[in-house]
């Protein structure tokens, strides 16, 4: 498959790695001077040249929405997906003739998710809890924080943004949610202008309650999740790599690409119901929408 990569930071150069290693012929889009070929600066010259089957966007978030209004005026017919999150703030989708549009929530694809979606699947949740931290300076090391989009707000940065795979996979195993009540902002010392820290309390449709903790603050690095029902009491560590179901505890050895591995390969091989479509991203920036407004108007938000 030809395939097209827009944007060459370090998630962009991941995506071109791992389709590398898929096998397909991968080009890429970059405004900057890079050292990889083929390479384009003009969306309009790589779409005729290399006839992209597969265009992945993986850009400034800031820019999802122009590249893929860009991408739906050539009218392109393959496939796109857009890393995560969809935009920067809630917009309509640009009317396209995509054969599939899709939104890069690959934690969809980790073994200890789909292990407990399958569990939960089959249960009543009443509990579930969510903590995800990581000290921002630590997040790209050989980059001034300060510099990344992760610190503007204009630019797409922010703890629900950053982090909105845990509210995209909190819809994939509860539905949708009724209501929610969300504390948050921008509290620490950290040199940027977009939030750090973010609290959430929602009722969702398959689990009357939801916490959800998200900061740029922690040091420890920490991504977990805890669900309780009548028949289990359920932990998953994404850091660590267990899963925790009652007393069993099952160790996990991953490599960090496995779960883009296995979402490209969903992608490549036809499609799969665990790949997060357009409407599906939409739904997740109208849940950070709402978020931010609980927040600012200091009250519960119902759908």
């Amino acid at each position: 498959m030809n395939c097209l990569v827009i944007g060459y930071g370090s998630i962009g150069q991941r995506h071109t790695k791992i389709l590398k290693e898929l096998g397909c012929r991968v080009a890429v889009l970059s405004q900057r001077e890079i050292d990889f070929s083929p390479n384009y600066s003009s969306l309009s010259k790589a779409l005729v040249q290399e006839k992209p089957a597969y265009i992945v966007v993986a850009n400034e978030t800031s820019k999802h929405y122009a590249t893929l209004t860009e991408i739906a005026t050539y009218d392109f017919k393959g496939i796109v997906l857009v890393e995560k999150p969809l935009f920067h703030i809630p917009q309509e989708i640009p009317r396209n003739n995509f054969q599939q549009g899709y939104v890069g929530y690959n934690l969809r694809f980790h073994p200890i998710l789909q292990k407990l979606f399958k569990v939960i699947k089959e249960e009543a949740p009443l509990y579930a809890q969510i903590y995800v931290g990581q000290y921002l300076p630590n997040w790209r090391p050989k980059r001034d924080y300060r510099r990344s989009y992760s610190a503007k707000k204009n630019e797409g940065g922010g703890v629900l943004l950053d982090l909105s795979h845990e509210l995209d996979y909190l819809r994939w195993f509860f539905d949708d949610w009724h209501s929610m009540v969300a504390m948050g902002g921008k509290y620490s010392s950290l040199q940027i202008d977009s939030e750090d820290l973010y609290n959430l309390m929602l009722v969702m449709k398959r689990c009357p309650i939801v916490q959800v903790h998200v900061n740029y603050l922690d040091r420890m690095h920490r991504r977990e999740m805890m669900v309780i029902t009548d028949n289990y009491t359920i932990k998953a560590d994404l850091v660590q790599q267990t899963l925790q179901i009652n007393e069993e505890l099952i160790k996990y050895n991953l490599d960090r690409d496995t779960t883009y591995f296995m979402q490209h390969k969903a992608i490549i091989s036809g499609g799969s119901p665990n790949l997060c479509r357009f409407t599906e991203g939409l739904k997740v920036l109208e849940m950070i929408n709402a978020a931010e407004t609980s927040a600012k108007e200091r009250k519960w938000i119902n759908k």
